[in-house]
């Protein structure tokens, strides 16, 4: 099994201020072709284009979500230890499924996702349902490395926001996802060749642009929780340090 190179002193201290990481062409070989051949073969062969929207809301490829071809990705690159770094010393619960999101080319009448933090308000829950982890990991499958070719849009630094707003102006089951002045922002795009992984507190607030190219662009999604994040859940949407105890200090420091 793979290890990956760990977190320097640098990249931790970065993850505390931005709340996202990038580890370029992390995965390859035959983990990435296999994954990728997959959802490719499923797009061409299974895709419904009915279930466009519930496929964007929720994940393309439902049926493969516990797929080993897809959670090889996270268990056998050296993600999975990456991750247990972040969370250190406490305890990462199970990842027994992918999210699969494509971002199907210019001309699909795809829904646009604005800025918002997952597990929270979604349209597709009911308003109490919370549905949220610790942080996310995306992989890069296939598609064109560009801005504007359905990346991935993140708010570098948006979750000291985003605590502060569900500390102070939010409730369990309020229809808004994120307070204006963070919805309307663009966001940096997450421009990635294949194989590139994007780690990011679960507090990001991040979008998804339209894709102008003329490929799709597939990622799988990795959610990732603290062992006991169903107790910590509705206290971390308002201390983003919460479930990262190694962090915590560092985090501490920045705001002193």
């Amino acid at each position: 099994m793979p290890s990956a190179t760990p977190w320097s002193g640098d990249e931790l201290e970065r993850f505390v201020n931005d709340g996202v990481l990038i580890r370029r062409g992390l995965i390859n070989g035959p983990l990435l072709t296999r994954a990728a051949s997959l959802i490719d073969g499923w797009l061409r062969d299974t895709y419904d284009a009915q279930r466009l929207t519930a496929y964007t809301n929720r994940s393309f490829a439902p049926e493969l979500e516990d797929h080993p071809d897809l959670l090889a990705l996270y268990g056998d690159s050296g993600v999975a230890e990456l991750v247990r770094q972040l969370l250190h010393p406490a305890a990462v619960a199970p990842v027994p499924r992918a999210q699969i999101q494509i971002r199907l080319p210019d001309g699909a009448e795809q829904p646009v996702k604005t800025m918002h933090v997952d597990g929270v308000s979604c349209p597709h829950l009911e308003p109490s349902d919370l549905r949220t982890f610790t942080l996310i990991v995306g992989v890069v499958l296939s598609g064109s490395a560009t801005a504007d070719a359905g990346a991935l849009h993140y708010l570098p630094g948006g979750h000291r926001r985003m605590a502060t707003y569900f500390a102070k102006d939010w409730a369990l089951g309020q229809a808004a996802q994120a307070p204006p002045d963070v919805d309307a922002q663009d966001g940096t795009p997450f421009t990635a060749e294949p194989g590139d992984v994007i780690v990011m507190h679960h507090l990001v607030p991040h979008r998804v642009g339209t894709n102008t190219s003329p490929q799709p662009r597939a990622m799988a999604y990795f959610r990732v929780s603290h062992a006991d994040h169903n107790r910590l859940a509705l206290q971390a949407l308002a201390d983003p340090w919460l479930e990262y105890p190694a962090l915590a200090t560092a985090a501490r420091r920045e705001v002193l």
